[in-house]
């Protein structure tokens, strides 16, 4: 086995050598289009000096084919997009860049020459280019259709365009748009029906953030678009937020590959160790650890052992206590429907309370345990490999090696998921990027509707590229009694003078109130009321709403019927004589909240 293990490094380098050859090899070709010179409008500054940045960022990446032309009139863009075609034929990547006036009519995107005049809303489809025909130009290439418009702009010749037909909508920005080819990506410098910022500088907001990251070496292009995104919502104050349509496979798709040394890997002094090492990170368990340790008691690799153990030590606590937790829980139901003793019922409240927090206290250490191990992989594996690969290159596989990759500002990336977790329905709070209790609760919430585990401790990378996947509302819509779905909120239902609310939230008129009859008897029954009659006398259902963004009707109404349930297929009354009670759960297919009749 120990020989197997030394020969691990040299069938790493030989897999490298050998599987970069077809990535290096792949031609790349892009075609860069800027209109700035417009003769029928006002010119725009920044377009060309946009296609200038970008093209001279293609050909330092190493792009085969770098095209670049600018203020070209209708015939010349046809006659461009003509020729790429042919030149994208034989190529594994095919890019295409443009910058200038964009404009969606009837839902169809249109890229705009300069010598265009649009004087009717017809003339688009002489005048203009579609965006399918964009997509027709880069469809030959085999690996990567990529497609980045720069034209999200507020456009001249919407407002004076005239109208042939006056129900002919022509929208705000441009349309949101699927790719019917598979591997085709359309990046928008701001999500559909928004328009974008030109900016302060020569170069507009997201051309700048391209030119950071696009050509990174090895970087996906998806995660490079993802990069992309939060720079520009950051230069822009939230305001301009960039969209990518269409969706690749599961391997990465770097639009520059990395490079690989063909060299042997120097010689390290604890080879042996290491390889020890990351076979017991593969077990993963306390016996193998331990087994580490007594073979290598001392040095580095010890030192991250040992907070392994650590690691895994503070989950069982973690799990213990979640278990004593059921427990306690059970034992307090137990106790209540037998009718014990209200002494009894509070001791088992305590009991279920202290195991409550005992359980918080168990996933705050393991958090905190967590965050200790990965920063002294970082910090150790900084100081004591120096001939460690560097960050961006792939590890051997089945190994977890600290990564070296700067990470994004923890406040940023808490900001970026309040942002998206408030989109899907699931935050209602400030985006202020702290990442407290109330955020923690909506990330839950999340999990509950969307049939996900992420770790709600901390926002991560992987929170937020999971809830941007997500294109409609996850969390459901709950009203109380009083109030009425109204998009995405819930409005309190005002009713004219002389009328009220009645059970099934509609407004109806009061009757004159009749004088009441002196009481013949007074009692006072207490808790020796029927079940039936206390449930019904009770207060206002769970407030499940409030942890999903959901707003909720309040004061001290009895909830026996006028509640309105809203999800991703519609909203409907709650039935009268009935309440909404969260039973905990949810997720595709199941409602978290049931309704309960009496």
């Amino acid at each position: 086995m120990r020989s197997l293990l030394r020969l691990c490094p040299l069938l790493v380098v030989l897999g490298l050598l050998f599987g970069a050859g077809p990535a290096l090899a792949g031609k790349r070709v892009a075609l860069v289009l800027a209109n700035s010179a417009y003769q029928h409008a006002p010119s725009l500054a920044n377009p060309v000096n946009d296609g200038v940045v970008m093209a001279k960022m293609l050909k330092e990446a190493g792009f085969d084919l770098v095209e670049s032309r600018h203020d070209l009139q209708t015939p010349d863009m046809r006659r461009v997009l003509r020729d790429f075609a042919d030149a994208a034929r034989d190529a594994d990547i095919a890019v295409v860049y443009y910058a200038g006036h964009g404009i969606e009519v009837e839902g169809a995107n249109y890229l705009i020459p300069v010598d265009a005049r649009l004087e009717r809303d017809t003339d688009v489809y002489d005048e203009a280019l579609t965006l399918d025909r964009v997509l027709v130009a880069v469809e030959p290439a085999k690996r990567l259709r990529l497609v980045i418009l720069d034209a999200c702009r507020d456009n001249p010749f919407g407002k004076r365009m005239k109208r042939t037909i006056a129900a002919r909508g022509i929208g705000r920005g441009l349309a949101q748009v699927e790719p019917s080819s598979p591997n085709t990506l359309i990046a928008y410098s701001a999500k559909a029906g928004f328009t974008a910022q030109d900016g302060d500088g020569a170069n507009s907001p997201f051309t700048v953030a391209l030119s950071k990251h696009l050509t990174t070496p090895g970087l996906d292009v998806g995660r490079a678009f993802g990069f992309v995104r939060d720079d520009v919502l950051k230069s822009t104050g939230n305001k301009q937020e960039p969209f990518v349509y269409g969706s690749l496979g599961g391997e990465d798709v770097p639009l520059v590959p990395v490079k690989v040394a063909a060299v042997a890997p120097a010689a390290n002094p604890q080879a042996d160790i290491r390889r020890d090492y990351e076979l017991a990170l593969q077990v993963g368990s306390g016996p193998a650890w331990e087994a580490f340790l007594a073979q290598h008691p001392d040095g580095f690799y010890a030192s991250l052992a040992k907070l392994q153990l650590e690691k895994i030590g503070a989950e069982q606590a973690h799990a213990a206590a979640i278990e004593k937790a059921k427990q306690a829980e059970a034992e307090r139901d137990r106790l209540a429907a037998l009718g014990a003793q209200k002494e009894a019922q509070a001791k088992a409240a305590a009991d279920a309370k202290a195991a409550e927090q005992a359980q918080l206290a168990a996933q705050k250490e393991q958090a905190q345990q967590q965050a200790a191990a990965a920063e002294q992989q970082r910090v150790n594996l900084a100081a004591a490999a120096p001939s460690a690969a560097p960050a961006g290159t792939a590890s051997p596989a089945g190994t977890n090696v600290a990564s070296l990759t700067p990470a994004i500002a923890p406040a940023d990336l808490n900001r970026s998921v309040q942002t998206e977790l408030g989109r899907v329905g699931c935050f209602s709070g400030q985006v202020d990027g702290n990442w407290n209790t109330s955020s923690q609760r909506s990330l839950s919430q999340f999990n509950r509707y969307a049939g996900t585990r992420l770790d709600v401790t901390v926002a991560s990378t992987d929170a937020l590229d999971t809830v941007k996947a997500k294109q409609s509302r996850v969390c459901p819509l709950v009203c109380e009694h009083g109030f009425k779905a109204d998009g995405d909120k819930c409005a309190r239902i005002v009713c004219r003078e002389g009328y009220a609310v009645n059970d099934d939230n509609e407004c109806e008129k009061q009757r004159a109130a009749k004088p009441a009859k002196p009481a013949t008897a007074k009692r006072d029954d207490g808790d020796e009321r029927p079940g039936r009659q206390r449930r019904q006398s009770g207060g206002a259902a769970d407030g499940y709403g409030a942890a999903a963004g959901i707003a909720a009707a309040g004061g001290g109404r009895a909830t026996s019927g006028g509640q309105v349930y809203c999800n991703n297929t519609g909203c409907r009354p709650v039935h009268r004589g009935c309440r909404l009670e969260y039973r905990g759960g949810g997720g595709p297919g199941y409602d978290a909240n049931v309704e309960v009749c009496y």
